[in-house]
């Protein structure tokens, strides 16, 4: 309460901040943007250091997989449906945008469903959608799937880099100390894994996309953490339950199962990833077409995998700004518009060129 009586808005809270230093990283790139856009990390006092995680589907994709999908392109010549970032993600040697000049048939696609769609009106093509995302995407895939199943669409598969958060969290808890949750994904989750989350000892918020949902979330973070216990809030009660998407869910665990799955940075995050379950093997593109194990390489002067750890700021990066930029990416997180190093540049978090 402030002397006159009047209950504190969360921006006297933010500025009147003094306690400990506090790391919260903000795991969704949507929330990366808005906090540029809306000019929050101006307002955030010095004690706050904000980090920007691997929130972006993205980003997190390893080099492998766009590796998987070249092969598939090239070597089986299969038609490629992905969603437009991906396909100026680089691989090893090159991206889809290379693989296209190279005579790699790629087409840009708004959804899961639309890659099935395409390829019931290409029954002579062989067609693999590219399945990344996390759970907020996660059911439109398997919606794709049981309606190929359905249709009993042979020449359909999709390759999965699907993940969950949950095991994010746990790998990344020495590199925060709040965690600022995405509500798309926590919509589709529900909070109750976030409540197991503070019992374990990790903190967080859910927070919404506004500026006043932003700042609520923050002003919760910067009240709860001086009291030195972890905790947990859901700041976006209008579209986050408890329970979460119940029908998203039941999709998921219909069709997919977990796995260990890479991380661009991270490396393998055990049970991680989600994979097609046996039953819907015919639409396994790595198994329908044996792709072969891939160890992908990526530009040893970009830190991405760094800034998707928090380890370093995309300013920090040798080629941010310079041979590194949204025209030219060099990194998977220059790509994305959701990527950190793309906000960065975008909003002028960084000197460049």
């Amino acid at each position: 309460m402030m002397a006159d009586g009047k209950k504190k808005s969360a921006l006297d809270i933010i500025k009147s901040y003094d306690g400990p230093p506090v790391r919260i990283m903000e795991v969704c790139g949507t929330h990366t943007h808005e906090i540029f856009r809306l000019g929050l990390r101006q307002i955030l006092p010095k004690e706050v250091t904000l980090i920007s995680g691997p929130g972006c589907p993205v980003c997190v994709t390893p080099v492998s997989f766009i590796d998987e999908a070249i092969w598939l392109a090239l070597e089986r010549g299969v038609t490629i449906c992905t969603f437009g970032d991906l396909v100026r993600v680089p691989g090893s040697e090159g991206s889809l945008a290379t693989a296209r000049s190279q005579g790699a048939r790629v087409e840009i696609v708004y959804s899961p469903v639309d890659a099935c769609s395409y390829a019931a009106a290409h029954r002579d093509e062989q067609v693999v959608f590219l399945s990344v995302g996390f759970e907020t995407t996660t059911p439109a895939a398997c919606l794709a799937v049981k309606t190929a199943a359905e249709r009993e669409l042979t020449n359909f598969s999709i390759l999965t880099a699907n993940k969950t958060m949950p095991q994010a969290y746990e790998a990344l808890k020495d590199s925060a100390d709040v965690f600022l949750y995405p509500g798309h994904v926590e919509a589709v989750m529900g909070t109750k894994h976030c409540e197991g989350l503070a019992e374990r000892g990790i903190s967080g918020v859910v927070a919404g996309f506004t500026a006043k949902e932003l700042l609520t979330a923050f002003a919760v973070i910067l009240a709860k953490f001086p009291q030195g216990k972890p905790f947990f809030k859901n700041c976006y009660p209008r579209v986050v339950t408890a329970e979460g998407s119940l029908p998203g869910q039941r999709l998921m665990a219909e069709v997919m199962e977990p796995c260990d799955s890479e991380w661009r940075g991270l490396g393998v995050i055990p049970m991680s990833g989600q994979r097609l379950q046996q039953r819907y093997a015919a639409y396994d593109a790595r198994q329908k077409y044996g792709v072969p194990p891939m160890h992908g390489r990526s530009n040893p002067a970009c830190r991405c995998g760094d800034v998707l750890q928090g380890l370093c700021t995309p300013p920090q990066c040798p080629v941010f700004g310079k041979g590194c930029t949204p025209d030219h990416p060099v990194g998977a997180c220059m790509v994305s518009h959701e990527g950190a190093c793309s906000a960065y540049y975008q909003y002028g978090g960084g000197n460049h060129e």
